[in-house]
């Protein structure tokens, strides 16, 4: 074939692109399941964070590595999970609980009468349990999501841990500085026996002295927003079991 011809350029290409296609394709499916695991040990360690059983300089110290060091901890402290309906009937195991968290816009984009979402129960060594709640919502650029857990009472926040896609670092992004986040604990979800979550208000201190508000970030109002109809609404969502497990 003649090298210097418009076909043996066309043949050459072809070749190589398959090539090159076969090997990304072998080294994506050796990935795969190491890129698995690391997706799963981040859920896992916010879960943990948001009840203040995650130690980020004990994972990265651990001999076994993070990865086992996060594994153990949640087979320790996560003593059960499983799906709730919206009539706040138990209807999975922790299989589907955990399948669920890779797959929270689409769980929440489901009607709502039709909506399976995730519950973790967490237990310390000292026996305190802690009903951990993933949540979902939008921000100013993209999603913005977190798990928010409640005491025994199922009432008062007692942790949450908050993540985004892309907001505005300084801004928006600071939906997961501790001094944020921190401000939901002690907060209340419900008013005597009506729910009304905790909203966002707009300056230093407007929330103090409020159990259902925090303040908002400057300059992050978009976000904040988000973060506020996240929270009132995914929550919303768990009232059901909420109540029915408060009867018991």
């Amino acid at each position: 074939m003649n090298k210097q011809s418009n076909t043996y350029t066309i043949f050459y290409a072809i070749i190589m692109v398959v090539i090159v296609a076969a090997v990304l394709a072998v080294v994506a499916a050796w990935l795969k399941p190491i890129q698995q695991v690391n997706i799963d040990t981040e859920k896992k360690s916010a879960i943990l964070g948001s009840v203040s059983l995650y130690n980020a300089e004990e994972a990265s110290n651990d001999p076994a590595g993070k990865d086992a060091y996060v594994d153990k901890a949640y087979k320790e402290f996560i003593v059960d999970a499983f799906l709730v309906n919206s009539k706040g009937e138990r209807v999975g195991d922790a299989t589907a609980a955990f399948t669920v968290l890779g797959e929270l816009k689409v769980a929440y984009a489901a009607e709502a009468s039709k909506r399976e979402l995730p519950v973790f129960i967490s237990k310390d060594k000292a026996g305190k349990v802690n009903y951990i709640f993933p949540v979902y919502g939008k921000g100013l650029w993209g999603p913005v999501w977190g798990y928010i857990a409640l005491g025994g009472d199922l009432n008062t926040i007692s942790g949450v841990v908050l993540d985004h896609k892309g907001e505005t670092p300084g801004l928006g992004a600071e939906i997961t500085a501790p001094e944020f986040e921190g401000q939901y604990i002690g907060k209340k979800i419900f008013n005597n026996e009506e729910f009304v979550g905790v909203v966002v208000t707009k300056g230093a201190g407007s929330s103090e002295g409020n159990d259902h508000a925090v303040d908002a970030i400057t300059g992050g109002t978009i976000t904040c927003r988000g973060v506020q109809n996240m929270v009132v609404g995914c929550m919303s969502d768990y009232v059901p079991f909420i109540k029915k497990t408060q009867l018991k």
